[in-house]
């Protein structure tokens, strides 16, 4: 892990702010389905929007597991890009109920939200406590350089 230093700008305090909050709200939504709507219930939900059930599966896993690198800091940046074809499918599922997310069946806002949260995220970088860093797929370097721990 990279500690902050005294070379810490409040901009890399940011964006590890953002890597944390955008990790465990991944979390947040993966956990939605086994221990609210059921894996499935999640399943079925799915079937009636038009995609195969089993992708409910590892659509759960993959969030959990990109959630959780997000708040590691491992990989952030290419989890954080991979992450983006699920919200984008959401946001689309999403579309006819408006925008608001808590509007009947769910709106898109939250979905785009998180979506553009984690270009934010992928453009920015890994900020500090990174336990392992990008160096893959990722534009202009990180802002906090250093060894992988």
């Amino acid at each position: 892990m990279h500690p902050a230093s005294s070379t810490t700008s409040p901009g890399d305090i940011g964006i590890t702010l953002l890597r944390i909050s955008l990790g465990t709200m991944w979390v947040a939504h993966a956990l939605l389905k086994p221990l609210v709507f059921t894996l499935a219930g999640t399943a079925q939900y799915f079937a009636s929007v038009g995609l195969p059930g089993a992708l409910a599966y590892p659509v759960f896993i993959a969030e959990l597991v990109g959630g959780l690198a997000l708040i590691l800091g491992v990989w952030a940046r290419q989890f954080a890009l991979a992450l983006l074809p699920i919200m984008a499918v959401a946001a689309v599922v999403h579309l006819p109920n408006g925008w608001v997310h808590t509007s009947p069946g769910g709106g898109w806002e939250y979905p785009v939200f998180l979506i553009v949260a984690s270009v934010a995220l992928w453009l920015l970088g890994d900020g500090v406590a990174a336990i392992k860093r990008s160096t893959a797929f990722v534009p202009g370097g990180d802002r906090r350089q250093g060894p992988s721990a």
